[in-house]
């Protein structure tokens, strides 16, 4: 087996915390700047869910623009898939 065949689990992985990722840290930063900044201008709890708000459609946006580019490349490698000439077609063994 190849190498390329031992990791076909990865891409799914990488994709899984990207999406993760674009899901937890803005909303992780959005409670405790949000926090922040209640308690110095004394305004809680509206300037927390504003940024809470904000961190979601930030979220959003990523996980949309990171799940196209993933639909894209999956599409991209099925034509290769497709283009390559089967080693039965070739006459090989």
């Amino acid at each position: 087996m190849s190498r390329k065949e031992n990791n076909w689990w990865q891409p799914g992985i990488e994709l899984f915390l990207k999406l993760s990722g674009w899901i937890a840290v803005p909303i992780i930063a959005a409670i405790f700047f949000g926090k922040w900044l209640d308690d110095k201008y004394g305004t809680e709890p509206k300037l927390f869910l504003l940024s809470v708000f904000i961190a979601f459609i930030i979220s959003n946006v990523g996980i949309v623009y990171n799940a196209i580019k993933a639909m894209k490349d999956l599409d991209n490698l099925s034509k290769n898939k497709e283009d390559e000439p089967d080693s039965k077609q070739r006459g090989t063994k």
